[in-house]
């Protein structure tokens, strides 16, 4: 990374931190400068108009407003001409520089917006003072984590071209010059069509790419799932290249809900079901057996509930010699492969640190979702040593949770990020 300030007081023996799960909100030119000439046009752009939008979040889609006149002045993303339902700036995903970081449901401009969201120079700043090393950011406002957006695109010329734009802007720009060795590289796959993800793959790679975001269950998508082999090509080429493949939770389309009138709480308590079945299908599907070099992640998924997963998993394997069907099962029980493979991130889940032993030491990172809502920004340090206090943890466990997964899980040395 670049020169580090000199470390003092509480920080003084801490090692700097690495956060495997932030966001970056794309810059009202990342589409108008970069797409080809015959797709400018249809970039996607910001507009700025008076919104009107529902309190509930969750009654966003099909319910936005523009230019109603009682609506709050505010940005947003049209794509293809269109206005996108999630192109709006909200403080429940830029929360960062607001004294009350639930502001409620208000769209806002990007002046209004923490300039540490989408502009580099703020956001190294940022880091450094909050004893941030190095930071993956995932999409914000417009892809989607994993790219949604250009798969319910119909003209896929026009869907690739976007993406790529995306792809060579985290690699060109917002990962490059002084954010090299500090912003990991985090690109998308065209979900459509796995040979081409695999290729997309390798060119990324060969730009410095190491991960690639994917969505925790595609056949929610409409997609094969990974059990019959569809996804091969793609794994091979993150097998073959190290590119990790991370997962944010929400990344399969849905968000968990028990019913219409149940609380947000419901939801943000279940917000790991799909991180833990995800999980659960690799393991059961074999992914590491066929490709012993891949490393998953699951960003905002937290991992305290590993240990019964597995545990039943492996009861369950025990007892079924014969499953019937296309399925074959693994050679060995599930939790042989959770090691070294399958990674947990975290920003409150001391379970998962009071659990370590089942779990393994070595599958739980540190998070710090700038610049959302449940964000540890400014006061990760507090957040982090508190969650390692709270579970006893010895100096080289703090290590491994503060960064030495992270290298592990991402291959970081290959940026310049030292253990």
């Amino acid at each position: 990374m670049a020169t580090k300030p000199p470390m003092t007081g509480s920080t003084a023996d801490m090692p700097w931190l690495i956060s495997v799960d932030d966001h970056v909100t794309e810059p009202p030119d990342l589409w108008t400068s970069r797409l080809p000439a015959k797709f400018r046009d249809r970039a996607p752009r910001v507009h700025r108009d008076r919104i009107l939008i529902p309190t509930d979040a969750r009654e966003m889609a099909g319910n936005i407003k523009i230019g109603d006149p009682e609506g709050r002045v505010a940005d947003y993303w049209t794509y293809d001409g269109r206005p996108m339902r999630s192109g709006l700036l909200i403080p429940a995903s830029h929360a960062v520089g607001f004294e009350n970081k639930k502001l409620g449901n208000i769209p806002m401009t990007y002046d209004e917006v923490h300039p540490g969201a989408w502009k580099k120079d703020v956001r190294l700043a940022d880091m450094t003072s909050n004893h941030v090393e190095a930071s993956l950011c995932f999409c914000n406002v417009v892809s989607g984590y994993c790219g949604q957006l250009y798969l319910a695109e119909a003209d896929k010329e026009f869907g690739m071209a976007c993406l790529q734009a995306y792809n060579d802007w985290m690699l060109d720009d917002w990962c490059a010059g002084e954010g090299k060795g500090r912003l990991i590289p985090l690109t998308l796959i065209p979900l459509w069509d796995a040979e081409l993800a695999a290729k997309e793959v390798r060119r990324c790679a060969a730009k410095g790419g190491v991960a690639v975001s994917f969505c925790e269950n595609p056949h929610q998508l409409g997609l094969p799932s990974i059990y019959g082999g569809a996804w091969a090509p793609f794994f091979e080429a993150c097998n073959e290249t190290g590119m990790n493949i991370s997962m944010h939770i929400g990344s399969s389309g849905k968000i968990p809900r028990t019913s219409r009138d149940s609380p947000y709480m419901m939801t943000s308590i279940l917000m790991f079901v799909d991180a833990m079945t995800s999980a659960l299908d690799h393991l059961l599907a074999g992914t590491f057996e066929r490709y012993p070099n891949l490393k998953i992640a699951y960003s905002e998924g937290q991992i305290g509930w590993l240990p019964y997963a597995i545990r039943r998993a492996d009861k369950v394997w025990a007892a079924k010699d014969k499953e019937g069907g296309a399925y074959k099962r693994t050679k060995n029980p599930p939790s042989t492969y959770v090691a070294g493979h399958i990674y947990g991130c975290i920003f409150d889940d001391d379970t998962a640190l009071l659990c370590r032993d089942l779990i393994g030491m070595g599958q739980i990172m540190m998070e710090v979702d700038y610049p959302h809502s449940a964000c540890s920004f400014p006061n990760v340090v507090e957040v982090a040593t508190g969650l390692a206090d709270v579970a006893g943890l010895n100096a080289e466990e703090r290590y491994k949770f503060f960064r030495g997964n992270a290298i592990d899980a991402y291959g970081l040395a290959r940026i310049g990020i030292a253990q």
